[in-house]
């Protein structure tokens, strides 16, 4: 049974010979009503204080609830961002590798067809030496030959040619 302050005050004793003091009685369920609607303001206003903790708590509870699942999909992103770099990274080397082996059978095979531009300079030159050569000795054999008939022999149809003969040759020594 819940008591309340105004019971207190409404409750009457039956007045018996030799009992308590009535003042001393009703001094004491004064003091008694006064501490129990102190006590019943207290609890009530503690019972408001727990309801509002409670929604705070739910509240904070909530947010716990939003915060941990920001927190797995921050963590989930944050692994496919690592995948997804992990996977470009892949391609990136990928095509460097493809693109160095590019380069290098590209500069090899430059390098076989300058080798083989080399080789026919050579044969050239070879060419172009054995040709001059065999023109220099044709030349010489040339200057040889012209030496051993002379030069009289060679100027003398020349000289036919001009309408001198051999006295005119004489004369125009003299």
């Amino acid at each position: 049974m819940k008591l309340t302050p105004m019971e207190i005050i409404q409750q009457h004793f039956k007045r018996v010979l030799r009992g308590y003091d009535p003042k001393e009685v009703d001094a004491f369920l004064e003091f008694v009503k006064a501490e129990m609607e102190s006590l019943l303001t207290e609890n009530g206003a503690l019972r408001d204080e727990v309801k509002r903790l409670e929604r705070t708590l739910e509240e904070f509870k909530e947010r716990e609830k939003s915060l941990n699942n920001a927190i797995m999909l921050a963590q989930k992103i944050k692994e496919d961002i690592e995948k997804n770099a992990r996977k470009e990274a892949e391609i990136i080397i990928s095509d460097a590798k493809m693109k160095a082996q590019e380069i290098v059978n590209s500069a090899q095979l430059r390098a076989m067809e300058l080798m083989g531009e080399i080789k026919e300079l050579k044969r050239q030159k070879i060419i172009f030496e054995r040709n001059l050569r065999n023109l220099i000795e044709t030349h010489l054999k040339l200057l040889e030959s012209e030496e051993k008939e002379g030069i009289e022999e060679k100027i003398e149809p020349f000289i036919k040619s001009l309408g001198m003969g051999k006295e005119d040759k004489k004369s125009s020594k003299t």
